[in-house]
């Protein structure tokens, strides 16, 4: 039977527009294609320009600028950082490497984002960041965690990697916080195969980001003439995205309205066709608050228990169809069970992880497709019963 069907991947990176153009204009034209070349500069002004970003770098990966992030702040062995457990790794192993520890809090059943009345309680004298992730593209109730960062002397670094065009109270995700950061990995809305941002929105870190960016060094100072020396000044790494990739990521920022209106429509097929599957108690949809816009980035049901959920996966899979559960809570893994210093009870995270189930989304599914998946889901509960 499956051989017959088309398969439907999870996920499919696309070209939209200009991307092999603007490669070969790298290699051709510019003949520069390492770090911090036109099409990276081109690209930050893009972002600063359009969001509202103080400073934008383009890093290798989004894991990358979160490393940067931690760097900034200057975390140290011992230092705490508030954070979700329902979160993909490189949130914690950005400030894990530093020596820092996580201190899990529970997710809102409505958002899954982390629940801002639980993180006040779980302040200590040793907290020094609050690490928000903006889950499915939906963002966190900002205003409360920037009131409570301020009261208790804490930054906050927005792990925007999903949250890419959404925004909250008609500000942009990633550009709220002290710092955040956006992801271009090729599962994301815009993307380059591997890339990120460092999204710097408090002046005062931008200095010392192009040092640590540079592997340490004052290369991009002593390259705008504003010192007479290059040499080592600070720690870093190898952070620059390539220009070969910036590039492509250029092309992709031409078109990220399209991007964003195509993936919308697909999210708002699913949405329209499952609501009486909702309204029958068979599944729960996505909450999207009225002061938020979503970017469309992700689409997943909630299923009543996980033994459901892992029949429907293997029931689309069993049509060609890829479907896919989403992050094991962080706090339950081998390494969250031997850094965590706190007795950790989630119960909502718990919950809601092993019942999250993830549709196909992307640029290039057609409606088609959208309405195969459609049908596969509505036979499948019909079978349930």
């Amino acid at each position: 039977m499956t051989g017959l069907i088309s398969r439907i991947e999870f996920n499919k990176p696309t070209m939209v527009g200009n991307e092999l153009k603007y490669i070969k204009q790298a290699i051709n034209e510019y003949f520069a294609i390492c770090g911090n070349g036109i099409f990276t500069k081109r690209c930050e002004s893009f972002l600063q320009e359009t969001f509202g970003i103080k400073r934008a770098m383009l890093t290798s990966s989004c894991t990358h600028a979160l490393e940067m992030a931690a760097l900034l702040l200057d975390l140290q062995a011992g230092d705490e950082v508030i954070i979700p457990s329902y979160t993909f790794v490189s949130t914690i192993n950005c400030f894990v490497l530093r020596g820092a520890i996580p201190v899990f809090v529970d997710i809102r059943e409505d958002t899954l984002n982390i629940d801002e009345r639980l993180i006040e309680e779980k302040i200590s004298k040793r907290t020094k960041a609050i690490f928000a992730v903006h889950y499915a593209g939906v963002s966190c109730e900002m205003d409360s965690i920037m009131k409570l960062a301020k009261k208790h002397n804490l930054y906050v670094v927005e792990d925007a990697a999903q949250a890419f065009d959404s925004t909250y109270q008609d500000k942009t995700c990633g550009a709220i916080g002290h710092m955040g950061a956006y992801s271009f990995h090729e599962t994301k809305n815009c993307i380059c195969g591997e890339g990120g941002a460092l999204l710097i929105n408090d002046e005062g870190f931008i200095e010392r980001a192009e040092y640590i960016r540079e592997k340490g060094t004052n290369r991009n100072r002593f390259s705008q003439g504003l010192v007479d020396k290059y040499t080592w000044v600070d720690i870093g790494s190898s952070y620059l995205m390539s220009d070969m990739n910036a590039a492509f990521l250029l092309a992709q920022f031409e078109k990220h309205k399209q991007i964003l209106e195509r993936r919308r429509s697909i999210f708002d097929r699913y949405y329209e066709a499952f609501r009486e599957l909702e309204k029958q108690g068979e599944m729960r949809l996505p909450v999207m608050p009225s002061h938020c816009t979503h970017n469309a980035h992700m689409f997943y049901v909630i299923l009543n228990s996980t033994r459901e959920r892992d029949s429907l996966i293997k029931f689309l899979r069993q049509r060609n169809i890829e479907a896919v559960f989403h992050y094991i809570p962080l706090h339950t893994s081998p390494m969250g069970i031997k850094l965590s210093k706190r007795s950790v009870s989630l119960p909502v995270t718990e919950d809601l992880a092993y019942r999250l189930l993830r549709l196909p989304i992307y640029y290039s599914l057609r409606d088609d497709e959208a309405d195969r998946i459609i049908d596969a889901v509505y036979i499948w509960n019909s079978s349930k019963h």
